[in-house]
């Protein structure tokens, strides 16, 4: 059985609305539980050592444990949904009775999101933004936080910021519409990363806090990502780390992080904020 850490919690969740304590992001430990992962595939794709790593996760001070059993990595290859749960199911019923955090599904497939509030989860992240028509089904019983990314291409040379700010705010307006969730259940993640050229990248990382719309917080996700090998020359997933750390630090105000270094993370953010209070 694993300890729970004594911690106070930075987060909470109500059904249908996200609340959090401002000062620093929280930090979204990522957890997948996948053999093909860009950065630690095959790593954590046992029971055991999936929550040995949420021990770490939690110990080093996440938020939020975000699961997942399917890579987005490019050219990745996609599974069922009965494999996917297969993969993230046990994970997180252990999780649910032993987790001092909330639990987050990182999904884009509606069976799964479904199974997974089941089963206790408190987020469902979506890097489609919702586009399985069950997935707004399930959201509309559940009442969830959503997490929505844009993962939609983007012409090379165009300036990102607008683009992607009016493009998650469609999405989130169909995706209320749909489910009679309110603007306070949803994160918005620019999708650094996703159908975005270089520059693109970098302006949605800059930019961040521009996402932010209404009620709704923004999620950064940059974690390890190949923009910063494209920037360095780093190959690496493993080795980006500094880079990493670097685009936490200077990225626009959001709400959360979505990280695999959860330790690192958190010291740096509060050396930084020391030194902007000193």
């Amino acid at each position: 059985m694993l300890s729970q850490p004594s911690r106070p919690a930075r987060f909470l969740h109500r059904r249908g609305s996200l609340s959090f304590v401002p000062g620093m992001p929280l930090l979204m430990g990522i957890l997948n539980v996948t053999p093909d992962s860009f950065s630690d595939g095959g790593r954590f794709d046992t029971l055991e050592t999936a929550l040995a790593q949420a021990r770490r996760l939690w110990e080093e001070g996440a938020d939020i444990l975000d699961v997942g059993g399917e890579s987005t990595r490019p050219g990745f290859h996609g599974v069922s949904a009965q494999e996917e749960w297969e993969r993230v199911g046990p994970v997180i019923r252990a999780l649910r009775e032993i987790s001092p955090v909330p639990i987050s599904v990182d999904t884009s497939k509606g069976a799964v999101a479904r199974a997974a509030l089941e089963a206790g989860a408190d987020i469902v992240n979506d890097v489609t933004a919702c586009r399985d028509p069950e997935m707004l089904s399930v959201l509309a019983e559940y009442r969830p936080g959503v997490v929505l990314m844009d993962d939609l291409p983007l012409a090379s040379g165009f300036f990102a910021v607008d683009v992607v700010r009016e493009r998650l705010r469609e999405r989130r307006r169909v995706v209320m519409e749909a489910t009679g969730l309110g603007e306070a259940a949803f994160l918005l993640d620019p999708g650094v990363g996703f159908g975005k050229d270089l520059a693109q990248n970098l302006q949605c990382i800059r930019h961040a806090s521009e996402f932010a719309l209404g009620k709704s917080g923004v999620l950064l996700g940059v974690s390890r990502k190949s923009y910063i090998g494209r920037v360095t020359g780093e190959s690496s997933p493993g080795r980006r780390l500094p880079g990493t750390l670097a685009s936490a630090l200077v990225a626009g105000e959001v709400q959360v992080l979505r990280v695999h270094d959860v330790g690192e993370h958190r010291q740096a953010l509060w050396v930084a904020k020391a030194i902007q209070e000193s």
